[in-house]
């Protein structure tokens, strides 16, 4: 990605960006293989536990287990290069919900804005992201072919427990870690799209009822997909 990139408004956007080869093919296969040596496999839960109805998938939280630490680094790195674009694309992801200043060398005070932002290098855009929002915890899933699958509508934003964790999600990101198999596409409802799987892309969409969605049935193959949040710091 090429610094002081300067931003477009789309014409009519649904806000779900996918980002074509995100992850290397190479990457792809070496979290595949963790997940299928791991002995921390798990049916897949919702908000509202084990439900195969809602959601039928074994999952694992790499986040926290030392073993993982390495690929998740990966992961978030993807992850946060496609934020990168994201914001090009929709400034007020960060300064809608917030207002940022930037001091001049001669002390002058300027809210940062849509136009600034444009002109911003992609390390300063990640420097701004991090100010707002930190990386949620990872989930690598597989859904088994021809009975796996998320089919229950749904956000990513719920009051789940006493500390609202759920309710800091700010944006979604699901990765595509393989593409052998038919059907198995991420649906959006309100948007009347279907976001189908292509090995090491990666998906970016708002997480809150807007963007009510669900995963769907792989057909003949496997499917695997990483995902997770990005969230707002706790004030």
């Amino acid at each position: 990605m090429s610094a002081a990139t300067e931003s477009t408004r789309p014409t009519n956007p649904d806000f779900i960006e996918v980002y074509p080869d995100a992850l290397s093919p190479e990457l792809c296969d070496q979290i595949m293989a963790a997940f299928e040596a791991s002995p921390h496999q798990r049916p897949g839960a919702t908000g509202g536990g084990v439900n195969k109805e809602m959601k039928d998938s074994v999952d694992i939280h790499i986040t926290g287990r030392p073993e993982w630490q390495a690929l998740e680094a990966q992961l978030v790195q993807a992850a946060s290069r496609c934020l990168v674009q994201y914001v090009r694309t929709y400034p007020h992801t960060l300064i809608a919900p917030l207002v940022f200043q930037h001091q001049a060398p001669d002390g002058t005070v300027t809210r940062i804005d849509e136009d600034r932002i444009a002109q911003m290098s992609d390390q300063e855009i990640i420097d701004l992201a991090g100010a707002a929002l930190r990386p949620g915890g990872i989930n690598i899933q597989r859904y088994t072919a021809d009975s796996g699958g998320y089919p229950y509508w749904h956000c990513e934003t719920m009051p789940k427990d006493s500390s609202h964790e759920s309710l800091h999600r700010h944006c979604l990101w699901t990765a595509y870690l393989n593409d052998e198999f038919e059907e198995g596409a991420t649906e959006f409802l309100y948007q009347d799209r279907k976001v189908e799987p292509k090995k090491g892309a990666l998906v970016i969409a708002p997480g809150a009822f807007t963007h009510t969605h669900r995963g769907n049935r792989p057909v003949g193959g496997d499917k695997y997909i990483a995902t997770s949040w990005f969230l707002f710091h706790r004030r």
